[in-house]
């Protein structure tokens, strides 16, 4: 009962600005102070500005109202610095859209919160269109069916809702990113106890060009997730990002996984492909590692490149590091970096150490697709 009037009183607050009725200056923090534990007295204070000063201290916390904590949320928010905006969030919980950065929360007990038990997907918004959506979609419903999670709506419904967002954020170059959870109930771990899945969609607004430099990358030492978790898209990603901290503490771009047979497998968010030097374009199998959409989809643009006589062939098959490292050009591919190329591996040059022509070429043709491709990967949003 507490959970559900909280839900509908929140659901209320988040319509809300700062500056309707609902936040008048009477229940400000400024005007009522805030109520805190320190050292089992409770204490008041007045003083806002020095109250968010430093979050971090522990000798006073605060026992804050719902109106207060959105409004020391905000402005911890105000103070932080990125390229990226968050410009709209859909969430199933309070069934609706919102562009108030306050209100881009889950809950607590959300069991993809505190289980990792849940899938994500991605779709580029490139000048007003999705891109790959479907695919993505696609990908996400299949990762979702192997997670064990059950919708709470059919595809064509998510479809339309995911839609909604980016046009209700206005942004016309990001990414849209979307969850499936089982949803919010309790703190076990079995999820028996959460009454309904839920879908969450967020846009992020990110204005920075890709970058077609050349990068280095290292051989990962942190274990590859075994196939039954690397080939579905879970939020289960602790082994990614020590693989990809791995990369920067040795100031690297990637780690790159190697499978248990030793062959290439993938980076940390990325496949990784090659240019051999019979000019073959060779990729690692999908059975072990996570069907990349940016990826197949660069196999298909790779096409022309044969017809033009710049590639000789194109297939998906094992490569050994030795092979890896001695082939003209590497490259990463996927929907964050489109095709990055690789200069050197560890302490070995790949190729002539500079950009190579296959790859500045896959990198212009997705960008080409993502702006004038066919109706099957974009998707028009209804501004």
């Amino acid at each position: 009962m507490a959970f559900q009037i909280y839900t509908a009183y929140f659901s209320n607050l988040v319509n809300h600005s700062l500056d309707s009725p609902l936040f008048s200056p009477r229940f400000s923090v400024l005007g009522l102070g805030f109520r805190g534990f320190s050292h089992g007295v409770v204490v008041r204070s007045s003083n806002l500005a020095g109250a968010l000063g430093d979050f971090t201290k522990i000798s006073d916390v605060p026992l804050l109202s719902c109106l207060e904590a959105i409004e020391r949320l905000k402005a911890y928010q105000d103070k932080q610095k990125s390229k990226q905006e968050y410009l709209a969030m859909y969430s199933s919980i309070f069934g609706g859209i919102t562009t108030d950065k306050a209100a881009m929360v889950i809950p607590m007990d959300d069991h993809m919160v505190h289980r990792g038990h849940g899938v994500f997907d991605t779709a580029a918004i490139m000048n007003g269109y999705l891109y790959e959506l479907d695919q993505h979609l696609d990908r996400f419903l299949r990762s979702a069916s192997m997670a064990k999670i059950d919708p709470p709506f059919d595809r064509e419904s998510m479809r339309r809702i995911l839609i909604q967002t980016v046009s209700a954020s206005q942004c016309r170059k990001g990414s849209l990113r979307y969850w499936l959870s089982v949803g919010p109930g309790d703190f076990q771990l079995s999820p028996s106890g959460c009454q309904q899945s839920a879908l969450y969609a967020i846009v992020i607004q990110d204005l920075s060009p890709f970058d077609p430099k050349g990068i280095k990358v290292v051989t990962s030492s942190v274990p590859i997730k075994p196939p039954q978790f690397a080939t579905m898209k879970s939020v289960n990603y602790l082994p990614n990002v020590l693989s990809k901290m791995e990369a920067e503490e040795n100031g690297s771009y990637a780690a790159i996984w190697l499978d248990e047979d030793g062959f290439i497998a993938e980076g940390p968010n990325m496949n990784v492909a090659f240019v051999t030097k019979e000019k073959e374009l060779v990729m690692p199998h999908f059975d072990k590692i996570l069907s990349g959409c940016t990826a197949k989809r660069v196999l298909a643009l790779a096409e022309g490149l044969v017809k033009e006589g710049k590639l000789r062939g194109i297939r998906m098959g094992n490569l050994s590091v030795e092979e890896g490292k001695k082939a003209d050009e590497m490259m990463l591919i996927g929907s964050g970096v489109l095709v990055r190329p690789v200069l050197q591996w560890d302490e070995h040059v790949i190729g002539d150490g500079k950009e190579g022509p296959v790859s500045l070429a896959l990198l212009n043709l997705i960008l080409d697709d993502m702006r004038s491709g066919p109706p099957a990967v974009r998707v028009t949003v209804p501004y």
